[in-house]
C-alpha cells in the first residue's frame, strides 16, 4: 500500500482578523494550522478599537458601500462580493453574537463589545484545531527557506507548505502592528508602498489662546468641504490640530494634498443649516448693552469652539462686520500643516501592492505565499470598512490557500 502523504502544514502569521479569518476558512475545511504573532495574546488591535463600541461593518447597499474603498476598488471587488457585509454578519450570528444596525447604517454587536465576540470565535478556532504561538517575531526566512521567529526560547525555524501573512500595518504598533515586515518582504523583490497614515488627525496652528481653552472640545453638527466635495458630521480640537470623524473622511486627500503642497486647506461650515444672508442678518440684528458673545449665542446659538473659531482669522472690526463674520462662518479655511504621525493614525495607508497578488492573494513572486488585511496596499474611512475589507481578505486567503493545496 502507498504510504499516504503528510497532512499539509500550514502556517499564519498575524493574530488579527484577517489572520484569524484566513484559519476560519481552513479549519472550516478540515486543516489544521499555526497561528502565530509577535504578541501575548490575540486580536489586540481588534479588542482596541472595540472599546468605544464595535463597529464590525456598515449596512448600506453593495455599489455604495464599494465606492468607499476608492482608487482600490477594482482589485477588492471580487473578494468583497465574496465575502460583503451581509454574509460577515451572518458569519458573526453563526459565533452566537447577536448585531443591529445602527441610524447611521453602522453595524454593532448588541452589547457594542468586541471581547465575546473575539473569544468565541478563538474558541471555535481551538476547537478545529488551530493552534497559537504567541510571542513569536516573525524574522524571515533562514538559509534553507523554513520560516524564522524569535521567541522566548531563541530562533526557531519553522518549515510550512504554505503560509498567510496577515501583518497589519503600522499603526498602533504597540498592539503588535509595527510594519517590521516591510524590510523582509522587500528583500525578496516584493514592490511595496510606503506605509502613511490614514483615518488621522492634522496638525494645525492654533493661537495659544484657543488652544487653552478649547483643546478637547467638540466641533459638532458642522460640515466640510474639500476639493468640491462636501460632508457633515463632528470633529475635536486638539492640542496640536484637529482630530475626529470629519477629518478622517478627508484625511487621504488632505494627506496628498499636504505631502504635494506642503498644507491643506479644509473649508468648515460652522453653522450647516443657515444660509449666509440669514446668518448676516442675525449678526446685524441691534444687540444693545451686549456683548459680541452674547449676541451671537442668543441669535446663533454659538458658543465654546465655534464662538473662538473665527477669532482665529478675524481682528475685532472684522468680528463686528456681519458680511465678514458671516463669511467666516460659512467657510473657516482651517489650514492642516500636516498628518500626525502613523504611530497615532487608525489605520495605514500602503502596503504590498495588490499588482503583486494574484487573483486568490498569493504573491506572484513568491508560490505558496499568501497576504490578507491591512498590510495590502488599500484605504478605507472608519465606519466597518477597515473590518470588513480585513475579514474578506482574510477569508480569500484561506480561500486560495486551499486551492493552491488542491493543485499542489
Amino acid at each position: 500500500m502507498p504510504t499516504p502523504a503528510p497532512p499539509s502544514r500550514i502556517a499564519i502569521i498575524g493574530a488579527g482578523p484577517a489572520g484569524l479569518m484566513a484559519a476560519d476558512a481552513l479549519t472550516q475545511a478540515g486543516l489544521a494550522v499555526d497561528i502565530y504573532d509577535a504578541m501575548p495574546s490575540a486580536g489586540r488591535k481588534f479588542l482596541m478599537a472595540g472599546k468605544g463600541g464595535m463597529n464590525i461593518t456598515h449596512a448600506e447597499p453593495l455599489p455604495d458601500f464599494l465606492a468607499r474603498y476608492g482608487s482600490s476598488r477594482s482589485r477588492l471587488q471580487p473578494v468583497l462580493e465574496a465575502f460583503p457585509p451581509d454574509a460577515l454578519r451572518a458569519w458573526i450570528h453563526e459565533l452566537g453574537i447577536a448585531t443591529f444596525v445602527g441610524t447611521s447604517g453602522r453595524v454593532f454587536p448588541v452589547d457594542m463589545k468586541a471581547a465575546p465576540l473575539l473569544r468565541a470565535w478563538l474558541h471555535r478556532l481551538r476547537e478545529r484545531g488551530a493552534y497559537f504561538h504567541m510571542r513569536h517575531r516573525w524574522q524571515g526566512w533562514d538559509g534553507n527557506g523554513a520560516l524564522l521567529f524569535s521567541t522566548p526560547s531563541g530562533m526557531q525555524p519553522v518549515r510550512a507548505d504554505a503560509v498567510v501573512l496577515a501583518l497589519g500595518g503600522a499603526s498602533w504598533p504597540q498592539l503588535g502592528a509595527d510594519g517590521s515586515w516591510v524590510p523582509l518582504l522587500a528583500q525578496q523583490g516584493i514592490h511595496i508602498a510606503p506605509l502613511r497614515p490614514s483615518n488621522c488627525g492634522f496638525e494645525v496652528s492654533w493661537s495659544s489662546h484657543l488652544r487653552e481653552r478649547q483643546a478637547g472640545q467638540p466641533l459638532k453638527g458642522i460640515a466640510a468641504t474639500f476639493n468640491g466635495v462636501r460632508k457633515r458630521g463632528e470633529c475635536v480640537i486638539t492640542e496640536y490640530g484637529i482630530e475626529g470623524s470629519l477629518v478622517y473622511a478627508f484625511s487621504p486627500d488632505l494627506r496628498d494634498a499636504i505631502e504635494r503642497d506642503g498644507s491643506a486647506t479644509l473649508l468648515l461650515d460652522l453653522l450647516p443649516d443657515l444660509d449666509m444672508q440669514r446668518i448676516r442678518n442675525e449678526a446685524a440684528h441691534p444687540r444693545g448693552s451686549r456683548s459680541l458673545s452674547s449676541h451671537l449665542q442668543s441669535r446663533l446659538g454659538l458658543s465654546g469652539a465655534k464662538a473662538m473659531l473665527p477669532r482665529e482669522i478675524l481682528d475685532s472690526a472684522q468680528m463686528a462686520d456681519p458680511l465678514s463674520l458671516a463669511q467666516t462662518l460659512k467657510a473657516f479655511p482651517l489650514v492642516l500643516r500636516a498628518p500626525r504621525p502613523l504611530a497615532e493614525a487608525i489605520s495605514s495607508a500602503g502596503g504590498v501592492l495588490l499588482e503583486m497578488l494574484d487573483e486568490r492573494l498569493m504573491l506572484r513572486a513568491m508560490p505558496g505565499i499568501f497576504c490578507a488585511g491591512e498590510m495590502l496596499d488599500w484605504e478605507a474611512p472608519t465606519g466597518g470598512y477597515l473590518l470588513t475589507a480585513c475579514f474578506a481578505t482574510g477569508q480569500a486567503a484561506g480561500n486560495g490557500v486551499l486551492s493552491w493545496l488542491e493543485q499542489h
